[in-house]
């Protein structure tokens, strides 16, 4: 681990283990300073983050000032050496972080609606110094050096105080809102466990408690038996559209074994993730001949507790319902949560299927 200019870690994932980086971030940058708030809705009991402090962040440079990629003389970057296979870095526009100021309080001191500095880590991760790459087009090789930094980095931040939960994902296109369009993803450490998770938890919990078993194993289980609705399926991993499913584009990619984690998977288990999602990615991208806009991240258990509840998997999705239309959100999805998709499941996984 290296540092930047400001302080913030760098951490390099390379092939050669015994390669050394050296190069010194030369830029003159103030610290960061981060304001991120979080506030629990009085409605839901579900937290929301506020961070002001992201709306100076960077926002579309043209390809040669891009941030991402190594430095070049007279260019300096967020990676100081002048090529990198995978790095990771703490985000300079971080919706969490550890040095933000305050105690724990409520807003108007009414007591209604707790709030809390927003106490956690973001980081970037860099999946390859190719600034028109893309991660459908990395080697298999190159997928496990990924993994092998989801992993270490969620282990990191699972010791960091104040993460409750670790969420590695990646956001690719404009249509999903991406400002950065070098192959990169992000992981952050929550100061709290996500909504979505909670309610997993609360669904897994009382499934256990029914029938005994985990409800993701007994669906993995079903969609294998059935396999209308699976895209590829692997020694150790499938990937299914799901049952009910949401989104025009939507694949869970699930291990065959519950493990709660991404450090938890075998060495095996990591090579046999690399083939089955870079077909799914492939499939993706040749499903409207055209780069999928996608977000896709790991659901994995919270840091403290019901780790034995939770089942590791990777959903990935698009709002691309055709080669030139997009789903949008409207009252249905946005104002109720209730989902409305313009295809069934098993129609999502036959196209799927076909693209090649």
């Amino acid at each position: 681990m290296r540092h930047l200019a400001d302080g913030r870690d760098i951490i390099y994932f390379d092939h050669i283990a015994a390669h050394e980086r050296l190069a010194e971030d030369t830029r003159d940058l103030p610290p960061v300073a981060a304001a991120s708030e979080i506030r629990r809705d009085p409605l839901t009991g579900e937290w929301v983050a506020m961070a002001a402090h992201r709306q100076t962040r960077t926002y579309k440079p043209p390809a040669d000032l891009c941030p991402l990629c190594p430095s070049r003389p007279g260019k300096p970057s967020e990676i100081p050496e002048s090529g990198y296979d995978v790095v990771v870095f703490e985000n300079r526009f971080p919706s969490f972080a550890q040095n933000v100021p305050g105690e724990p309080s409520t807003v108007d001191d009414l007591g209604l609606v707790p709030t809390a500095p927003g106490r956690a880590r973001c980081e970037v991760v860099c999946f390859t110094s190719d600034h028109d790459g893309a991660f459908s087009r990395l080697s298999r090789e190159q997928v496990r050096l990924v993994v092998e930094a989801w992993a270490d980095r969620t282990a990191e931040l699972a010791r960091t105080p104040g993460v409750e939960q670790v969420f590695p994902f990646e956001n690719r296109g404009e249509e999903i809102g991406v400002t950065l369009s070098h192959p990169h993803g992000q992981i952050y450490g929550y100061p709290f466990v996500s909504p979505k998770t909670e309610r997993m938890l609360e669904v897994a919990r009382a499934y256990v408690a029914e029938h005994g078993r985990p409800v993701l194993g007994d669906v993995l289980a079903a969609e294998r038996e059935s396999g209308a609705r699976v895209i590829v399926a692997g020694e150790h991993w499938t990937a299914f559209v799901p049952p009910a499913a949401r989104w025009p584009v939507h694949v869970q990619v699930v291990p065959h074994r519950q493990v709660p984690d991404i450090p938890s998977l075998t060495g095996a288990e990591r090579d046999d993730f690399a083939r089955v999602y870079l077909d799914v990615l492939r499939r993706c991208d040749a499903l409207y001949d055209r780069p999928l806009p996608y977000i896709a991240g790991w659901h994995q258990a919270p840091v403290h507790r019901d780790r034995e509840l939770a089942w590791l998997h990777l959903e990935l999705f698009s709002v691309l319902r055709s080669k030139d239309k997009l789903k949008y959100l409207a009252g249905s999805e946005s104002g109720m949560a209730v989902w409305i998709n313009d295809a069934t499941p098993e129609q999502i996984a036959e196209r799927l299927r076909a693209a090649e």
